[in-house]
């Protein structure tokens, strides 16, 4: 089977780079990964959407009319913390995202110079640097290496890539031959200002830079040279034929009865990716990873879940056009999307209570779960 001779392949690799001596900089580390570079350069062709895109492009313009919005909190059942909740409850997410989302965006754009040929990095920096992104997979990646006692120096190369691995999906998704869609993040899709050649090119040029910008940018002090492999292996499987372009095939191809794992494959494997990538980044211990590993997926799932909830609303004020049969809410009812939205968070928060022992530096994880539910705020972009 395809995914699972790519993902084999990557574990042949991981094993044959323990024989290798130490990196001993920037330039020998790429050399050494170039084994599992070419391993997945044929993920590079297009990839399905990555978590937290919050709407399909072409209705995000009604995003303001919801800013308000909030879903109805019911009482789960799901077993959790309560003190943890209200310990949680006061740490102000929005301040820290929005300090995050300052050195993220400059960071990126050092990341992306316009060189030669300058029509692909103007295409390139145009997806990567709009001002209507987020930045959630980076703020999450950031958390979770905090979260371990790990240093955001060390994080946000790999945070830096997660975000150039989430635009190249946004630019190759928003194709005539996949969801054709005219705009993104509030403002015209990338193929409709470049036209679909230089779209393909620019995303096909952001997967490899996001690779060679963890490699070659991450402080070797801070990170040993395992870990970098397992975090470029784990971005490397979440975007594979397993993963996300899984998720995008049924998204074209299947039908109603798919809507669920469309939404774990293309929404959460992004989330699952970024929060298992900070993790690797500090170290975390095999148990805690897969903790993070459930925690991500069902925040992923969280966050597009919501997104269809909010659709359906849009749609019921005759505001949202969006194709049939696409939404969870849709096909099985805003009532049935509501209890399982409820399920996510709760699943969510339970496995974030085996780091309790680590005190207040879960609150950022913590609070992202209700943010994912209630979107309490509006995340602003932020050019420093």
């Amino acid at each position: 089977m395809q995914g699972n001779f790519e993902i084999d392949h990557l574990k042949i690799v991981l094993v044959h780079k323990k024989s290798l001596p130490r990196f001993g900089g920037s330039d020998s580390r790429l050399h050494s990964c170039l084994t599992l570079f070419s391993s997945i350069a044929p993920l590079f062709v297009w990839m399905a959407p990555f978590a937290f895109a919050t709407l399909p492009s072409s209705h995000i313009c009604h995003l303001p009319k919801l800013t308000n919005f909030k879903l109805p909190i019911r009482c789960s059942s799901a077993a959790s913390s309560v003190s943890m909740e209200s310990k949680a409850a006061d740490f102000d997410l929005r301040t820290y995202w929005d300090s995050l989302m300052v050195q993220i965006n400059q960071k990126l754009d050092e990341a992306i110079p316009v060189q030669f040929p300058p029509q692909i990095y103007e295409a390139m920096r145009y997806s990567v640097l709009a001002k209507g992104a987020k930045r959630a997979p980076p703020v999450m990646c950031i958390s979770a290496c905090e979260l371990f006692g790990g240093s955001r120096l060390a994080a946000f190369p790999t945070a830096c890539a997660l975000e150039m691995v989430h635009a190249a999906s946004l630019i190759h998704d928003d194709l005539p031959c996949m969801d054709d869609s005219p705009s993104r993040r509030g403002q015209p899709s990338n193929h409709t200002i470049y036209g679909v050649d230089m779209a393909i090119l620019a995303g096909d040029a952001l997967f490899p830079l996001g690779f060679r910008h963890i490699v070659s940018q991450t402080p070797s002090d801070l990170v040993p040279e395992s870990h970098l492999l397992q975090v470029i292996a784990e971005i490397a499987r979440s975007v594979g034929s397993t993963g996300m372009a899984a998720g995008q095939f049924l998204d074209l191809e299947g039908g109603p009865n798919a809507v669920g794992f469309i939404q774990e494959k293309k929404f959460g494997e992004m989330g699952e990716s970024s929060a298992v990538c900070g993790g690797l980044l500090a170290g975390a211990q095999n148990d805690e990873i897969e903790r993070l590993r459930r925690y991500g997926r069902a925040v992923g799932v969280l966050y597009a879940l919501v997104d269809d909830i909010l659709e359906e609303r849009l749609k019921a004020e005759g505001g949202s056009d969006r194709k049939k049969g696409k939404s969870y809410a849709e096909v099985y009812g805003v009532e049935k999307a509501i209890e399982k939205a409820e399920e996510l968070r709760a699943k969510a928060k339970e496995e974030l209570d085996g780091f309790e022992k680590y005190g207040e530096r879960v609150f950022p994880l913590y609070s992202f779960v209700d943010y994912a539910f209630g979107r309490s705020f509006s995340v602003d972009h932020a050019s420093g």
